[in-house]
């Protein structure tokens, strides 16, 4: 037991170590509060005075939410030994939150965002108060679950530390080499010659690693042999890398170096997420001081983009989920040029569906109009091209699984099951969302089906009520009684006319029964759709393949614990030789339920998927045909109906004058047949109930195309 004034500890509650001093979890003698005490060692005392007390100088300035804070200075009672007493950690660092196989493959989108805002706000502060930390890297990044179980990072270990303006430079060389400027890696781990001056943008070149690291898993320059054995590579890797370039490295002993200016396919991060991270990377990844960005322009960066809200989209023609990073004051036409950009629809094909419904989405307005969206409810995006799905790209998992070495060694034992378990893990999220792909795709389908009979419905109450108005004017019985008397030249127009009506009528009978079979086929469609909906519910896949993971991590646990050892006994060496042919088993059987239960099902759901989105897009254009036709019929029967008020009203002024005044003489080779006075009055009532008839059916137009206008266009798809 160890202690001070005011605090105890226990040398075997070791949290960390470095060169000069050790870092242990104490207690307040008193309240029993847990604390961090960084408790310095001789070597530490081999310094100059000034760099002695710089890190206690540097921490009492500092004071922010992401910044470990400083209790109190202390003394060993015995050695009289410096003590910092320091705000404690308890989640550990970020360095073991990423040394976790969970994260094997870098951490997820939204725990990152908290990474990079609590760094962000972390070296701002650090800035603001003339302050570089000059060993910046995940284990010095602790972290803490706060009251409402969010994550929260702080910057920790100034041991390196010194109060820097923007424009003064320093020659001393600190920091951890994977994280190193190339500069100062030049000098402090290659131990060459050199006298360059080193500013306040080398913690920007260490941020920069650091936050690779955090959303990939590894790092982004790596020889072949590791950083650690090929220092001369990696020292090449990082000063000849091309500009724009965020990771190198090299597969093979003195092969080429591969530049990288993406993230890899294995990132959890989305495209974006990535597309705003990608540049800022870029350019704090830089050699030459003069090129890389200040300080300014990283926050600023940065800033803007932890000041966006997401927006998740489910392209339903590709099958893809994407997340639109927007500002939340930005106009929904940029959020629509957004979706472009990662979609390639352009903004005038693109409609929305959310939770079944229609989404009408107004360029002008505010992004806040827009629904509140989660990966599980997004908006779903048609558009008018017919494409061949495409669905979510993946790397499998398989690529990336070790074998064991045949003999055992406690320590390559322990890295295999690490990197087997590793590749697990993302075998599960991948299913998981390979299973999440297949329930967008069905539940888009659905609603997609559900808008067009709703279309359908609509369109057929229009062409039926079209029908029956023209029924009831080719039906007059009025129309009879004088189709015979030959000498009146306007019958033989309106009977054109009826003509015309009656063509018109069979149109729109067609278009009925087209509706109709229309309606049978989405019908159909949707109980196919609710048929896979439950066999995608059914799927037990998931489970399997965390059963095999709890059961590889019961196992990779005791290889964690042996490798501590020096060695094994026969019997314990036995049995380890045991869990290593279990975990291998067990790491087949994940592998193949995941490659015959997730991706053949999912493959073929995508297949299929192309297929039913050909006969939505087919039985949407159909539909907008028919609605075309439906349209010209009702305007031709309109136009039609006009030409009939106008012989009406000619026949009526005709019949007015006979009645009159007597029809007047016309020189004819033969002598006009007096008009029988009982059709005369049968014209009359005619006339009338032509123009009552004209009115109805102008009438029955107006109602018949407003409510087309009502008539929302079928999604594109």
């Amino acid at each position: 037991m160890q202690s001070t004034v005011n605090y105890l500890w226990h040398t075997d509650d070791l949290l960390g170590q470095g060169a000069t001093a050790s870092v242990y979890k104490a207690r307040n003698k008193k309240s029993g509060e847990l604390v961090a005490v960084k408790v310095f060692n001789v070597a530490s005392y081999l310094r100059p005075r000034e760099v002695q007390v710089r890190e206690f100088e540097v921490l009492r300035k500092l004071s922010h939410q992401n910044i470990v804070k400083l209790f109190a200075v202390e003394e060993t009672g015995c050695g009289r030994q410096k003590v910092l007493v320091m705000e404690y950690c308890a989640s550990g660092s970020l360095l073991s939150v990423l040394e976790s196989p969970e994260n094997a493959f870098g951490l997820p989108e939204d725990e990152f965002l908290v990474v990079l805002r609590c760094v962000v706000a972390g070296m701002n502060h650090l800035r603001e108060n003339g302050v570089v930390h000059r060993d910046i890297k995940p284990g010095n990044i602790m972290r803490l679950v706060g009251e409402e179980g969010q994550s929260i990072y702080k910057l920790t270990d100034f041991g390196a530390a010194r109060e820097l303006d923007d424009d003064e430079k320093f020659l001393s060389v600190y920091g951890t080499e994977e994280y190193l400027h190339p500069d100062m890696y030049e000098r402090a781990v290659l131990r060459k010659p050199q006298q360059k001056a080193f500013g306040v943008t080398v913690d920007l070149w260490s941020i920069g690693v650091t936050l690779y690291h955090a959303a990939t898993g590894s790092l982004p320059f790596i020889p072949f042999g590791g950083p650690r054995r090929n220092k001369e590579i990696m020292h090449r890797i990082t000063t000849e890398k091309p500009p724009g370039a965020i990771a190198g490295t090299q597969r093979r002993e003195n092969g080429p170096l591969e530049w990288s200016y993406t993230l890899p396919v294995t990132c959890r991060l989305s495209k974006g997420l990535q597309s705003q991270l990608v540049p800022i990377l870029a350019n704090i990844l830089e050699v030459e001081q003069a090129k890389c960005w200040g300080f300014d322009q990283f926050f600023a960066e940065t800033s803007d983009i932890l000041q966006r809200v997401v927006f998740h989209v489910f392209s339903l023609s590709q099958a893809v989920l994407h997340h639109v990073y927007i500002h939340a004051h930005n106009t929904i036409a940029i959020f629509l040029e957004a979706v472009y950009e990662q979609t390639n629809v352009a903004p005038r094909h693109q409609e929305y569906l959310f939770e079944g419904h229609l989404c009408v989405l107004e360029p002008s307005l505010s992004a806040q109009h827009i629904a509140h969206t989660t990966a599980s409810s997004p908006l779903t995006l048609f558009s008018m091209a017919s494409e061949t799905p495409k669905g979510l790209a993946f790397r499998d998992p398989a690529l990336d699984v070790p074998k064991f070495v045949p003999k055992v060694d406690l320590q390559a034992d322990y890295n295999t099951a690490k990197a087997v378990l590793g590749a697990g893990y993302q075998a599960l999220r991948l299913a998981g969302a390979l299973l999440d792909g297949q329930e967008l795709m069905l539940r888009g389908l659905h609603w997609a089906a559900e808008v067009l009979q709703t279309t359908c419905r609509r369109t057929l109450e229009v062409t039926r009520t079209a029908l029956l108005f023209l029924s009831s004017s080719l039906g007059t019985e009025r129309f009879s009684s004088v189709a015979g008397v030959p000498e009146v030249q306007e019958l033989q127009e309106v009977a054109e006319l009826r003509s015309r009506l009656r063509t018109l009528a069979e149109v729109l009978s067609k278009c009925s029964q087209n509706i109709t079979e229309t309606q049978a086929g989405l019908s159909s469609l949707s109980s196919e759709l609710a048929k896979s909906r439950d066999q995608v519910h059914e799927d037990r896949s998931n489970q399997q393949i965390q059963c095999c993971l709890d059961k590889m991590n019961l196992i990779y646990k005791q290889f964690k614990k042996s490798r501590l050892r020096p060695g094994l006994g026969y019997n314990e060496e036995q049995i380890h030789k045991l869990d290593k042919v279990n975990f291998s088993h067990l790491a087949k059987r994940l592998l193949q339920v995941f490659q015959e239960e997730c991706v053949q099902k999912y493959q073929a759901s995508l297949v299929t998927h192309g297929k039913r989105m050909r006969v939505v897009h087919d039985t949407r254009n159909h539909l907008r045909l028919v609605g075309c036709s439906v349209a010209a019929c009702n305007t031709e029967a309109q136009g039609a109906q006009e030409s009939l008020g106008k012989i009406l009203d000619r026949l009526s002024h005709q019949l007015l004058q006979d009645r009159t005044q007597g029809a007047p003489a016309s020189p004819a080779p033969v002598a006009p047949c007096p008009m029988p006075k009982d059709l005369i009055f049968h014209m009359e009532e005619l006339c009338q109930e032509m123009k009552r008839l004209a009115f109805d059916l102008q009438d029955n137009n107006r109602i018949i195309f407003e409510r087309l206008r009502r008539v929302p266009a079928a999604p594109d798809v």
